[in-house]
């Protein structure tokens, strides 16, 4: 069975607006570019990923995950990330994918391993894997086999909206639980813990510091 992996990314230049307050524009963009470039780097050492499909309505993230070899979809810019997820499901479609890996790209302790450990649960269909964030509360990483067994309820609540969708749709639910998957990089308080607790830390890499001049 064919696995297409699905990142959704904002513009490079506007994405994580919320750590305006530790970040400047530029490093932002900085930022934004790297883990953009680290998550597509990670999915292409993964040989049970058949496909890589990135959406965006960013020419300058496109033309990033094109030089990655990634399948690209150009959303509008009135959309939303679970618009924007289904646009990108119906293109997985086409090239004949039969499961969804849905990866965000502010991951930033993300692995080759820990992605596997995700796929690796698949295997009962209809089936949800699901990735909760620190909070239980958001959704980081979600595989859906077969396509279409669960709609995307990306937003508030995420967590719990897909757990309860796939209890009525009796559809069997795996919770991963991943200390590296579970951080997403999304608040200044995110972006300091980073700082202070993961910086000698062997899943950490260095260059994310760098990136962004701090």
């Amino acid at each position: 069975m064919s696995l297409c992996a699905i990142i959704p990314i904002k513009p490079l230049r506007r994405g994580k607006s919320r750590l305006s307050s530790v970040l400047s524009e530029e490093e932002r963009e900085g930022l934004n570019q790297y883990l953009l470039t680290s998550t597509l780097q990670c999915l292409r050492k993964i040989n049970k990923i058949d496909h890589i499909l990135v959406v965006s309505y960013d020419p300058s993230a496109l033309a990033l995950a094109k030089k990655f070899g990634a399948i690209t979809v150009l959303e509008n810019s009135h959309t939303n990330i679970n618009r924007a997820l289904r646009k990108a499901t119906l293109a997985a479609k086409e090239i004949k994918s039969s499961k969804i890996l849905v990866v965000p790209a502010d991951l930033p302790l993300i692995t080759g391993d820990d992605l596997l450990s995700v796929i690796g649960e698949s295997g009962d269909p209809p089936e949800m894997v699901i990735v909760p964030d620190r909070k239980m509360s958001g959704t980081n990483m979600l595989l859906i086999n077969p396509i279409g067994a669960i709609k995307y309820e990306f937003g508030e609540g995420s967590f719990r909206k897909h757990i309860e969708q796939a209890r009525r749709k009796k559809v069997n639910i795996k919770i991963c639980k991943k200390k590296n998957l579970s951080f997403d990089l999304d608040l200044p308080e995110d972006w300091e813990f980073l700082k202070a607790n993961m910086i000698n830390d062997d899943n950490f890499d260095n260059k994310i510091i760098q990136e962004v001049k701090i």
